[in-house]
């Protein structure tokens, strides 16, 4: 499918959200581990050794984690397509801080940490390798714009004394 100037059907509604992905990974346990433990997701379904879902809140599930094709696998080589990153929303910057203390206290490296304008960002892999971003936005009325009124995002380097102040 070739790229167009123009729609071909109306609009998505504007409250259609992405609902959950669903990862391949190497190990289970592991990555149950990564995603329960230290991110705090609660498992609320497990297949065996195959399968689990975990979620934020009581929701079915936000993250799917299965090894039906990847047991044991090892992460995609740089330079291929697959899953740059998921990205999971923090409701307040509060509990973005809360996530960084955390991955803090258990020696997890972070990729790189941004603050974009319209949020702030923590990147970091998953034990799979598979990119994470942990974020909050900023309140749209506080989203820079340009002068036409569009948003007008950036990169700068976050403050992350600043952020774990208000953990």
């Amino acid at each position: 499918m070739e790229p167009s100037d123009e729609q071909s059907s109306k609009p998505i509604h504007p409250e259609v959200r992405i609902g959950h992905v669903h990862l391949k990974v190497a190990d289970l346990d592991r990555a149950i581990a990564f995603y329960r433990d230290l991110l705090g997701f609660q498992l609320t379904q497990r297949y065996g050794r195959q399968a689990a879902f975990l979620s934020a809140g009581g929701y079915h599930h936000h993250i799917g984690l299965n090894t039906w094709e990847s047991d044991g696998g090892s992460p995609p080589a740089p330079g291929h397509t697959g899953l740059y990153h998921l990205a999971i929303l923090y409701p307040n910057r509060a509990e973005l801080a809360d996530a960084l203390r955390r991955l803090i206290k258990r020696g997890v490296q972070l990729e790189g940490a941004s603050d974009h304008g319209v949020s702030e960002a923590l990147y970091l892999r998953d034990p799979d390798g598979n990119g994470v971003e942990l974020y909050w936005d900023r309140p749209k009325a506080q989203w820079p714009r340009t002068a036409e009124g569009g948003i007008d995002m950036f990169t700068h380097p976050l403050d992350l004394e600043a952020l774990l102040k208000q953990a």
